[in-house]
């Protein structure tokens, strides 16, 4: 049977729809492999499958990468986290946070600073704490493809962002050929991960005619807390002192999607649903005691004989509930609603015009508007707890975040070594908020931030100039300069509250229950913040051999300078609250300002074909190396989770449908750390990891073991442990890292039709 599989948007450098044959077997098609040569569908000599991509040059977006395909299918049993597929891309690290929760540094910018997108929406944390950053929105077995631009992001993938883009795609709609029966697919999966108890499973079912792809995916994952490799706190009582307090998990995931085709032309219009009933976080005051969300997704592509255009509209409700589960006392009467709702909508309008065979001009609009309520109930009568009453406390209350941009971008492909891409993106950013009360009383703090104008409009401009030089079949030299521009967030201009004054005391609850950086440290915001500005300059040299298939060396040095970069000071007085540190448990209470910074590293990337015979099959040798600084430069102390030298070093081993890998991942120790955050130090650390798993027709088996040594280790990125409070005084304290986890047997089975 002949079959079209359909992969939208695979190109990134322009979107001139182009086809390439491919492979009969789906689960060796790669996005990033099939960039290279793409011929025109004219030319094509169509075999059972091909896939519909995006005109791109003959190499890769400059300064992108491409998740690799086996990284993809493997992590689909092997984690429940999707940030975490990242873990080994050049550059990249991880910010610890629940379960499904962690939040991706790219080149030591995180969350807010990046651009992540999920099938083409722009997500956004509804939460003070970040627990529902964007990529929880997606389950890892939904994923098909993702990509990773860093600072130099060509304007058409950029906005409202210094760090770079993440771009994660779910399965693109598949068709049957004219005249044929329908199209039936179907997989299954289940794991089992022995650290923590965790398992779960995924499902999807797709039936398909010549113009119909009608598909439903499902996913559900849940675990209880993990342990590390070895006793790291004294402070835990609940639980074993190697047992990472408040990191059980639950979450489900469920989406259907419907395509329509014909000719030149194709609709696709997805809805999904998300509920995570509970998920603890090691390094927040708070856990998830519920987050249910749902979305739409409609986007178009179309084909013209001048280029082809782009549309997308979506819409994202969020529903998300904190509380405290059973190891921060949850279950014995300690009580805190919090409750946030968000609403997060979009539109998106591109053309991709080509103006001659090498000029491709990309023209387009994005309209972003956000819509947030944050409100914490009042708990009772009890007058130990009046503090905390009668009214609601408004932490944010009709938040209003509107971004427009506009943006045009020029790619031309001289000769077959010259390419050249320059863009530029102006937006405007208009921000509010409604008056506020503590708990239903017009406190000092609140009439003063009332007495505020809140509304505030910033009008952002980006531009970005790339250049690649293609010397010869081995060497290819990339060379970018990139101005990028963000807006602060709502909890980062409007989070108010010092504090609630009783009697002579301060409570400085209400600071701590706004940290989106897991530092245990209370937070208030600034209405005056200004955008970040960005410049950053990156050069990339790419050294390899004619046929990039026996060894590769990839070198990526980047420096960049932040204008108005928004860091943390130690509170000042205001309003009559003395906002004094250190406080409860040891922390400081903070707030934010504007600050000049500077941040530089490199990336290292390397791989060798060290044997290839038709009898022991094929052994690779693979290397990743990151060095990543940060500085204030006002203050001159360091920024806060920067990832210190780590290098991943792996052996892969493929024999038919074999498929082995042993990797170490070294991690220099952290004594760069942020003061004013009290930021913990790290010991450095190795682990090592084993891989397996083999491939037949239908069906695919994964083992591994994580972490075989059982190595006891601080996460460098992982924040302060508060995962429970102390037995005796009740209260978190400071000055212990998040574990790492430890020793994990993994298995997995899928099943495919």
């Amino acid at each position: 049977m002949k079959k079209y599989l359909l992969l939208l948007g695979a190109g990134y450098l322009g979107s001139g729809i182009a086809a390439e044959p491919v492979t009969t077997d789906r689960s060796d098609i790669n996005v990033s492999q099939t960039e290279d040569h793409a011929q025109s569908a004219d030319d094509a000599t169509i075999l059972d499958t091909m896939i519909i991509k995006g005109q791109s040059s003959n190499i890769d977006v400059p300064f992108g990468s491409y998740l690799d395909h086996s990284k993809i299918t493997l992590s689909r049993t092997a984690i429940s986290d999707t940030a975490k597929m990242f873990s080994d891309v050049p550059g990249m690290s991880l910010s610890g946070g629940g379960g499904i929760s962690s939040r991706p540094i790219l080149h030591g910018m995180a969350d807010d600073r990046l651009r992540v997108q999920v099938d083409g929406m722009n997500l956004i944390s509804a939460c003070a704490n970040h627990m529902n950053p964007a990529l929880s929105y997606v389950a890892p077995s939904s994923v098909l493809s993702a990509q990773i631009l860093a600072g130099i992001t060509p304007v058409s993938l950029g906005g409202d962002s210094i760090g770079g883009t993440i771009r994660v795609n779910s399965a693109d709609p598949e068709f049957a050929e004219d005249s044929e029966m329908p199209l039936v697919r179907g997989q299954l999966s289940g794991f089992y991960r022995s650290n923590g108890d965790a398992y779960g499973g995924n499902i999807s079912a797709s039936i398909a005619n010549e113009n119909a792809s009608l598909t439903y995916t499902g996913s559900s994952v849940q675990s209880r807390n993990y342990k590390a490799g070895g006793d790291f706190t004294t402070v835990n009582s609940i639980n074993g002192k190697d047992v990472v307090g408040s990191s059980a998990y639950r979450s489900e995931n469920q989406s259907l999607s419907l395509a329509l085709r014909n000719d030149k032309h194709l609709a696709v219009i997805k809805v999904g649903q998300q509920n995570i009933p509970y998920q603890g976080f090691p390094n927040v005051r708070m856990d998830m005691v519920g987050d249910d969300s749902w979305f739409a997704n409609v986007s178009t592509q179309s084909q013209f004989d001048w280029g082809n255009l782009e549309t997308r509209a979506y819409h994202e409700d969020a529903r998300h509930k904190m509380n405290f589960l059973k190891d921060k006392g949850g279950e014995s009467g300690r009580t805190m609603p919090m409750d946030t709702h968000g609403i997060n909508q979009g539109l998106m309008v591109k053309a991709n015009i080509d103006v001659t065979d090498r000029q491709l001009l990309t023209v387009g609009s994005e309209y972003q508007r956000y819509r947030l309520n944050d409100w914490w109930d009042p708990i009772g009568t009890n007058p130990m707890k009046m503090m905390q009453g009668p009214g609601p406390f408004w932490n944010i209350f009709e938040g209003k975040r509107d971004r427009l941009d506009v943006f045009t971008e020029w790619e031309g492909r001289w000769n077959q070594q010259w390419l050249t891409l320059l863009g530029i993106r102006v937006g405007g950013v208009e921000m509010d908020t409604g008056e506020v009360m503590d708990y239903g009383k017009l406190t000092p703090d609140a009439i003063a931030f009332n007495n505020t104008k809140h509304k505030r409009t910033d009008v952002n401009i980006d531009w970005t100039a790339l250049a690649r030089y293609t010397f010869n079949d081995m060497q290819t030299y990339e060379l970018g300069v990139a101005r990028k521009t963000r807006s602060p967030s709502l909890y980062e201009r409007y989070a108010w509250s010092r504090g609630t004054r009783m009697g002579m005391m301060v409570m400085p609850m209400n600071m701590f229950m706004n940290n989106w950086v897991g530092d245990g440290n209370g937070y208030v915001g600034n209405i005056n913040l200004k955008p970040e500005v960005a410049h950053t300059i990156s050069a990339t040299a790419d050294w390899h051999d004619v046929n990039q298939e026996d060894w590769q060396v990839k070198v990526t040095p980047f420096y960049t300078n932040v204008d108005n970069y928004i860091d943390a000071e130690l509170c000042q007085p205001a309003n009559g609250l003395t906002c004094a540190s250190p406080s409860h448990g040891g922390f400081n209470l903070l707030q934010l300002n504007n600050f000049e910074a500077h941040l530089f590293g490199v990336d290292v990337s390397g791989k060798k074909l060290l044997l290839e015979t038709s009898q022991y099959g094929r052994l690779t040798g693979r290397t990743v190396m990151s060095y990543v600084r940060g500085q204030n430069n006002d203050t001159g102390g360091n920024l806060y989770q920067q990832m210190p030298f780590n290098a991943l070093i792996a052996l892969e081993h493929q024999l038919g449908g074999w498929s082995n890998t042993i990797e170490t991942q070294i991690v220099d120790a952290k004594d760069d750390v942020q003061d004013v955050r009290l930021e913990p130090k790290t010991a450095g650390f190795a682990l090592l990891n084993l891989r397996s798993s083999y491939n037949w027709k239908h069906m695919r088996v994964d083992a591994g073991i994580d972490n075989v040594l059982d190595k006891n280790y601080a996460l460098p990125l992982g924040g302060t442990y508060i995962g429970e409070r102390h037995p005796v005084s009740g209260q978190y304290i400071a000055g212990t890292a998040v574990p790492g986890m430890g020793r994990s047997f993994n298995v997995g089975l899928t099943l495919t039709y």
